[in-house]
């Protein structure tokens, strides 16, 4: 008897990705102080508290609109989203993100993704067809959760990113599936986009000492070898 209660916490404990999580990836998450970005606007001040930022392709890559990488909890909310959305897009895709940037308390600004109303937002991602949104998880073990209604995609990406060498959980917690239709990412023109949730240990092997304070992840200088690597895998996912 001891030996099989032994074995069913060796499993509960045991990550989706086949290997023991130190953290689970949704414990603690709070509820969000707003639940619309109006009731956000009206509390917080643009440009102190947060900021949007978005951009389209280049002229020279008018037909790639079709692709937006989006970051709706960036800046100091789910360090450093912003950063790997910005830099897959690159010129070639658009880009928004939506950056918490207060001295502290940036967790507040946080509104989960079928709230997520941000106008600018809204039309970026309604006139694309291929939408990929970034996301931070709990978790000490280098995982990334590859979610969202686009499951074609999601394949080719998971695929990719085993294939650079991260590890890619087998099955994504309801929590953090991104299948609802009201999901951001799932608002484009083909209602489906994949979401990436990549957890702390994966996040912090993206800067030279796993420091993801403000400042020091947005110094590209800062940036290891594996940040590179995994925006590369996913944009190969995406041509």
């Amino acid at each position: 008897m001891r030996r099989a209660l032994a074995c069913i916490v060796a499993l509960l404990v045991t990550g989706v990705s086949g290997t023991a999580q130190a953290s689970p990836v949704w414990a603690g998450k709070k509820a969000d102080r707003y639940r619309s970005y109006a009731d956000l606007a009206a509390h917080e001040k643009e440009g102190r508290d947060y900021r949007r930022v978005q951009r389209g392709p280049g002229r020279a890559h008018v037909a790639h609109r079709r692709v937006a990488h989006i970051a709706i909890h960036g800046g100091a909310i789910e360090a450093p989203t912003t950063q790997l959305a910005d830099h897959a897009a690159g010129g070639a895709y658009a880009f928004y993100s939506f950056e918490g940037i207060k001295a502290s308390g940036n967790g507040d600004l946080h509104i989960t993704s079928t709230r997520f109303d941000e106008p600018r937002a809204l039309e970026l991602v309604a006139q694309s067809d291929y939408t990929v949104s970034w996301h931070g998880a709990k978790g000490s073990s280098a995982t990334t959760y590859v979610g969202g209604r686009d499951r074609a995609l999601a394949r080719k990406v998971a695929g990719a990113l085993r294939a650079a060498g991260f590890a890619v959980a087998v099955t994504v917690p309801a929590e953090l599936a991104g299948t609802n239709p009201g999901n951001i990412v799932n608002r484009n023109r083909r209602h489906r986009g994949v979401q990436l949730e990549l957890t702390r240990g994966q996040r912090e092997l993206f800067f030279r000492g796993g420091n993801l304070s403000r400042a020091w992840i947005e110094d590209p200088a800062n940036r290891t070898k594996a940040f590179y690597r995994y925006v590369a895998a996913v944009d190969r996912a995406l041509s």
